[in-house]
């Protein structure tokens, strides 16, 4: 399907406005912007300017996220969600998340008010990616009605607590349970994201129809022995990096052979001295699998030679989940209107994935159905500057996710 002069402009737009929000990082190399901080309230402010722009009436949320509405042929019905989120891990790229929620301002552009059986909202998510506070998901869970008021007690790296990052942000961090919306105000929920894989790329595909995404669980463990000297010889050493790095590279074996992603992305250790053995060892795991059933069996299999490793060496371990996600499947009515869309685009066989990356989708299903569109991205490259789009590909993204929008109607 050859492509018109106005849907390239579409999507040139899109493009340059994530090089704008881009400009808005608290890191020069790459792009940092966390949950409720000054960069997140500099992007809503760009966004809701955005959503005006469309037609869409916006407002900030209990929880910071940034919605904007455009009513169905009567006030007051129940909205399809589109959306997806504004923050970054550290060192990111432009598009992870953005993408989705500039799509969906370009969509909510091409539908009047009063058009469709329900009301369209634009839904950008303050926090999907976890980075300030460690629990991930934080502003869907709470649109979703998952929120848990013991997170106001999270602390970022700088000791300060998400309740007072919230108050500082102008929200009331008692309030932010009040984002929840009632299922019964909602019809469903799409979201474009990029792959974050190569599947698209390697198939010659410019996008795909989300079926599933994995089951996942985030756990710190700390290792405990004895800090000594370093003269100290090898018969009384009690090293816990030592029996770090041997659970880590036991981590990559039994993960390969379960054929469940896991990254080890933070370690740490005290004292954290040159001439002095680590007496603690901190690490991080992000396990997933297609079943949850997959990932704990994974999970148990890892903590018996953890324990193993850590009963040879003479050291103590501890585990904390910080997250945990069971696996989620797209509705198959949402699916069907996915596929509708990307066949519009001329793709007459759309692809179907499995996402192994988490997304704000997962939250959203505790609450309506939800749907996925998947977008190439070049080498599959996520979480790193590197990260690049075609611009032809964000046009047909816009019209495939138009055309669902239009299909949903249709079912209704």
């Amino acid at each position: 399907m050859t492509l018109t002069t106005a849907q390239l402009a579409t999507a040139r737009v899109i493009l340059e406005r994530c090089d704008e929000l881009a400009t808005h990082s608290s890191r020069e190399s790459g792009i940092e912007r966390v949950y409720l901080s000054a960069e997140h309230r500099a992007v809503n402010e760009l966004a809701a300017e955005w959503m005006r722009e469309a037609g869409l009436t916006p407002c900030q949320d209990a929880a910071g996220n940034l919605c904007g509405r455009i009513e169905g042929s009567s006030p007051g019905l129940p909205a399809l969600l589109l959306g997806s989120h504004l923050d970054t891990v550290p060192g990111a790229g432009r598009y992870d998340g953005i993408l989705g929620v500039l799509a969906a301002i370009a969509v909510a552009s091409r539908v009047p008010a009063g058009e469709l059986p329900f009301a369209l909202e634009v839904v950008a998510f303050g926090d999907e990616e976890g980075t300030r506070f460690g629990a991930t998901l934080l502003g869907s869970r709470a649109l979703a009605g998952t929120w848990r008021p013991e997170w106001a007690d999270l602390v970022d790296k700088d000791g300060i607590s998400l309740g007072d990052a919230a108050t500082a942000f102008g929200l009331d961090p008692e309030l932010i349970g009040d984002a929840a919306r009632d299922p019964a105000s909602l019809v469903g929920y799409l979201e474009a994201h990029i792959e974050q894989g190569p599947l698209l790329e390697d198939a010659g595909r410019a996008l795909g129809v989300v079926t599933s995404i994995t089951a996942a669980r985030r756990l710190l463990v700390t290792l405990t022995g004895e800090a000594r000297h370093c003269a100290t010889p090898w018969n009384l050493r009690h090293d816990a990096l030592l029996g770090a790095s041997e659970a880590i590279l036991a981590i990559e074996r039994i993960a390969r052979e379960q054929g469940s992603p896991a990254t080890v992305g933070h370690i740490s250790v005290q004292p954290d001295a040159v001439n002095v053995i680590p007496g603690t060892a901190e690490f991080s795991l992000d396990l997933r699998d297609e079943t949850a059933a997959g990932r704990d069996h994974t999970w148990r299999a890892i903590l018996a030679e953890i324990e193993r490793i850590v009963a040879d060496r003479g050291l103590g371990v501890s585990v904390a989940e910080t997250h945990t996600a069971p696996a989620v499947q797209c509705s198959s009515e949402l699916r069907e209107v996915i596929r509708a869309g990307i066949r519009w685009t001329g793709d007459a066989d759309p692809l179907e994935l499995h996402s192994i990356a988490g997304h704000d989708a997962m939250a959203i299903a505790a609450v309506t159905a939800v749907g996925m569109l998947f977008v190439r991205c070049r080498g599959g490259i996520s979480h790193h500057a590197d990260e690049s789009v075609l611009l032809e590909d964000v046009a047909r993204a816009v019209d495939a996710l138009h055309a669902a929008v239009l299909a949903r109607a249709a079912q209704s």
